[in-house]
């Protein structure tokens, strides 16, 4: 659905779509929404209270808003708590001994990375650092302008230009990728891809692990500093870190879990 960020009568940033303006919070509240009803699907029962997570940089006016989508989606919200802390809460942390663990959070959208001090089940966030503009969807991109090029080299068409071909691309790129994670290397086969005067054409080509990296290396680089600077500001070296945890389907890839071992040395 295409939209537009346009200013707000406080002068915040708003959504126009379909010639209507919704605030943050209503755009929160469609998923708060769509979770409680599926939910609700799943338990067979009426669910009205909710504890919501949000990023540990969240400032007040932030968390506050996320209440209020709460409340229009028709939920309770009975506490807005970190990222990392329900991270290290769902990893059974506040059953364990007291501590000092990072949470290497890469999702779809944004990378960030917390330092979380532990103490008799007591959860502190020391430090958190990150990167709002990178995620699964960057690593996504460059596969398929690698298999974009490579079809155009022997063809001549730019499946980009092409909406179906290209959705086709995209999903064939995160499939290739969550096969990488476990295989040195994966064949992407789309049939019918895209026509010319000539007939159907197809698209078959293999990508190893090795290629991947290749392409997502400055991308895995930047999760490097952010973990630095995190340490930093939590007063911490690597080695003073007990344990990691990694949230986010990006840090299945070889690469990344590679990269924390080194940037976050001495935990496990």
């Amino acid at each position: 659905m295409p939209y537009q960020v346009v200013p707000g009568e406080n002068g915040d940033a708003w959504v126009e779509a379909n010639s209507e303006k919704f605030s943050p919070s209503q755009v929160s509240s469609f998923t708060l929404r769509k979770l409680k009803e599926d939910a609700e699907s799943f338990l067979g029962d009426t669910v009205d209270q909710a504890v919501i997570t949000v990023p540990a940089y969240f400032n007040d006016a932030q968390r506050q808003a996320t209440k209020d989508a709460g409340k229009i989606a028709g939920l309770e919200v009975l506490r807005i708590i970190n990222e990392p802390t329900a991270a290290a809460l769902a990893y059974g942390f506040d059953k364990k001994n007291n501590g000092t663990i990072a949470v290497y959070d890469l999702g779809g959208g944004t990378f960030d990375v917390s330092i979380l001090e532990i103490g008799d089940g007591v959860f502190e966030v020391k430090s958190t650092n990150g990167d709002t503009f990178l995620g699964g969807e960057d690593f996504d991109h460059r596969i398929i302008d690698y298999l974009a090029d490579e079809f155009k080299k022997d063809n001549a068409i730019d499946l980009r230009s092409d909406k179906l071909a290209l959705q086709r691309l995209k999903e064939a790129a995160e499939k290739a990728k969550m096969e990488l994670s476990s295989s040195m290397q994966t064949e992407v086969n789309l049939p019918f891809v895209t026509a010319d005067q000539s007939g159907p054409k197809h698209l078959n080509i293999k990508l190893t692990r090795a290629k991947l990296e290749a392409l997502v290396e400055d991308l895995v680089t930047r999760t490097v500093e952010p973990c630095k600077a995190a340490l930093k500001d939590a007063g911490l070296s690597a080695g003073e870190v007990d344990e990691v945890i990694m949230v986010g389907g990006m840090t299945r890839m070889p690469k990344i879990i590679e990269t924390v071992q080194i940037s976050l040395e001495g935990a496990t």
